[in-house]
């Protein structure tokens, strides 16, 4: 961690982090150091492709792409070790938002095309994307995923191929789950959610005991396509941060809490 003095004082906020459990330390050790306490309930899983052969055999025709889109983090965790050895210096790298940008930069892939707004729409508006005629794209992304970006740049006349390189599943539910539910009102001040899986998969593994206390909780979200989800299945209070950037959460906490002190 660096020294960086927290945002605010979240003067013991309780936060519920649902994101993947290996995915979560950075930000509940931004919220401690907020003096916020972090409540991890991991709501995803992430795995590796189901058959990680066929997935690299099919990765072996991007030495030939003229872009690859990763569309998370997580798919340039499980993609990089299946690609090919040698990329050509000039293929076309385009990452969805920053989190997934820096993921590249860590494995040595220098991003060529990252949109200002941190998703599909904002990654399909950037002016490079716009005429794909003739060009080979490679989408690497996890099973489930939207299928805008395929049938967008399809329209636009480019080859697409789409190489699940990992899996979201829905956890067991945790052991601990009923004794959340019955002491919400002290564990739980504030819900992050930034996923629209990890969302759905919130309503499931809390119950139906457990859904008016998440839809009356203050929720905080990544983005406005998400915050329209929650909305439509009935969350209350939304606030949408800036990014998934930990530290664009901690900001929009920060505001929650000025809300409900």
């Amino acid at each position: 961690m660096d020294a960086t003095p927290p945002p605010c004082d979240l003067a013991g906020l309780s936060v519920l982090v649902t994101r993947p459990a290996q995915q979560s330390t950075r930000l509940c050790e931004l919220i401690e150091r907020a003096h916020g306490r972090p409540v991890r309930f991991p709501a995803l899983e992430i795995l590796g492709p189901v058959d990680k052969h066929a997935a690299r055999a099919q990765l072996d025709a991007a030495r030939d792409a003229d872009l690859l889109i990763f569309v998370s983090a997580n798919a340039v965790q499980y993609a990089f070790p299946l690609l090919p050895d040698q990329l050509p210096l000039d293929i076309g790298v385009a990452a969805v938002g920053s989190a997934t940008a820096r993921a590249l930069r860590e494995v040595g892939l220098d991003p060529t095309q990252v949109p200002e707004r941190m998703d599909s729409e904002g990654l399909l508006a950037l002016p490079a994307l716009r005429d794909m005629t003739g060009r080979t794209v490679f989408v690497l992304r996890g099973n489930g995923g939207r299928e805008l970006i395929r049938d967008t740049l399809e329209a636009r006349g480019a080859d697409v191929r789409q190489v699940e390189v990992y899996r979201r599943r829905l956890p067991q539910r945790p052991a601990a789950t009923d004794n959340l539910v019955r002491g919400w009102s002290q564990l739980v001040d504030v819900v992050t959610a930034s996923s629209q899986a990890i969302l759905d998969n919130l309503f499931t593994l809390l119950g139906d005991d457990g859904v008016q206390h998440l839809r009356d909780t203050p929720l905080v979200v990544v983005s406005q396509r998400l915050a329209e989800h929650a909305a439509a299945r009935g969350c209350a209070v939304v606030h949408v941060a800036a990014s998934a950037r930990d530290d664009d959460v901690v900001d929009t906490l920060c505001a929650v809490n000025d809300d409900v002190a």
